[in-house]
């Protein structure tokens, strides 16, 4: 099989450089190793819009930081993804925090950051009245904001997917060779030929540079634990809410999700080269954020939370601290994607124009098309209608009438349009995060049986080759009676 492009990891940023790359006449593949998108840091972040003040000034890391939270609205809207212009608050418990804040507000301005104000206890009481009462100012941001970060890949994905873009799940690279002007990429699925690479593979991204003899940069993985709060919680905090920043990064926050919730984290801890699966939670990570978020607001506990979970972030070794995005030294053809961590969700969509543009540079002779389709259409939300909306689609579709997650009241409807999609769900974890079936209090407790049925039927697949997540992790063995 042979492309014009092939994009090696399917994150927010490969699928919406993916997606960029759909608008011109060519052939592009996106590859990932895992069974599903957004599978690495894109599924287990912070899920922040941020603003802007926290990249150093100058850095490609600022400029597209600001771009993209300015861009964030206009693309979760053309996508039909959930998205919040909530506003962030950095919060000063000393006056050396208050000296840290005029830094971070001189930063931001410089960074083209738009309506930033440092304000009192007063007024952050106010905004923030659960807040602890230690606190005694704030850095308010409002242009920052929250998102979905797995459904704006997703979103992406299916968006790239409607413009002819092709993507292999499940198809790791193992060794690429380059000859006569043509990659030649070795993947679980065969080799695929590509006249160019963009690699945007996360964490493993130095591993895919060195598989053309690229070792200019080395990718630690630190990792970030977080809790997850019941939605009985989101009436605690109105806006994201930060820690004064550190050298290890902006320290742990606590912020509402599009959906409601309540989420507590990250911590940072880097981990070797070569822990980059150790998604493990621990006693002493989850401890730390309970101490520090007590700080914040002190009637804020984990007595509801439903869930705790950890990702990585893709950090750079040394002293590099600006995001790598440019032709490898090593062949003009490999784009470089490395070290994007925070911000890097915010920064995606700018990201995805600036390596569109790079690539248009390069290669000169891919025309855009004039039938590009910019809109991914919404899919149906049961639990956002109004009832006489609910009548009218249960009566044209029964399966919507049918409720299989009762925690978050999802539809067998929703679950079959999720499997059915262009970039369609093909696991247990793939229909929870395009659907939210099992994100609720119980845990899939009571769905999740319901899913995998589900699953097996609309993929005619008997049902104990569904799987959690894709390889090994099979849900059903076999009958027992």
């Amino acid at each position: 099989m042979q492309y014009d492009v092939a994009v090696i990891g399917a994150g927010v940023c490969g699928a919406m450089i993916t997606r960029e790359l759909s608008k011109l006449e060519l052939q592009v593949v996106m590859l990932e190793k895992y069974n599903d998108v957004a599978m690495g840091t894109s599924k287990a972040n912070s899920a922040i819009v941020h603003a802007g003040f926290d990249a150093e000034n100058g850095t490609l890391k600022a400029k597209l930081n600001v771009q993209g939270a300015s861009l964030m609205a206009y693309y979760c809207n053309k996508l039909n993804v959930p998205y919040k212009n909530i506003g962030s608050l950095v919060v000063a418990y000393s006056w050396e925090d208050m000296q840290t804040l005029d830094i971070l507000f001189e930063r931001g301005f410089q960074n083209g950051v738009p309506n930033m104000e440092i304000i009192s206890k007063e007024k952050l009481k106010a905004m923030e009245p659960h807040i602890s009462d230690t606190a005694i100012g704030a850095l308010w941001a409002p242009t920052a904001g929250i998102v979905s970060p797995y459904e704006l890949a997703i979103a992406a994905t299916e968006n790239a997917i409607m413009n002819g873009a092709r993507v292999m799940r499940n198809s790791g690279v193992f060794d690429i060779e380059y000859k006569n002007d043509m990659f030649f990429i070795s993947t679980a699925k065969g080799v695929i030929k590509a006249k160019y690479i963009i690699n945007c593979a996360g964490v493993f991204a130095d591993k895919i540079a060195g598989m053309i003899g690229d070792e200019s940069f080395k990718i630690i993985p630190r990792k970030g634990e977080y809790y997850l709060l019941d939605k009985i919680e989101g009436n605690m905090v109105n806006h994201v809410l930060f820690q004064c920043p550190s050298k290890m990064g902006k320290g742990i926050l606590v912020s509402p999700t599009v959906h409601g919730n309540v989420l507590m984290g990250p911590t940072a801890i880097d981990l070797d080269f070569d822990s980059k699966l150790d998604l493990d939670t621990t006693i002493d990570g989850l401890n730390t954020i309970k101490q520090e978020i007590h700080a914040v607001i002190p009637e804020l506990t984990t007595r509801n939370a439903i869930t705790s979970f950890a990702g990585l972030r893709a950090h750079l070794e040394g002293d590099e601290c600006d995001f790598i995005i440019r032709p490898s030294e090593k062949n003009e053809h490999f784009i470089n994607l490395a070290g994007i961590e925070s911000p890097g969700l915010t920064a995606a969509p700018a990201i995805a124009r600036y390596v569109g543009e790079m690539f248009c540079e390069m290669a000169p002779e891919y025309t855009k098309k004039e039938n590009f389709i910019s809109r991914r259409p919404a899919p149906v939300r049961v639990r956002e209608l109004s009832l006489e909306e609910r009548k009218k689609l249960i009566e044209k579709d029964k399966r919507y009438g049918r409720v299989v997650c009762r925690c978050e009241g999802i539809t067998e409807g929703e679950i079959v349009d999720a499997i059915t999609a262009p970039c369609g769900a093909r696991d247990v974890d793939g229909v929870k995060r395009r659907t939210r079936a099992g994100m609720g209090r119980c845990q899939a407790g009571f769905c999740g049986a319901k899913v995998v049925e589900l699953l097996a039927r609309e993929l005619d697949v008997p049902m104990n080759q569904i799987t959690k997540h894709g390889d090994n992790s099979k849900i059903v063995f076999k009958k027992t009676k």
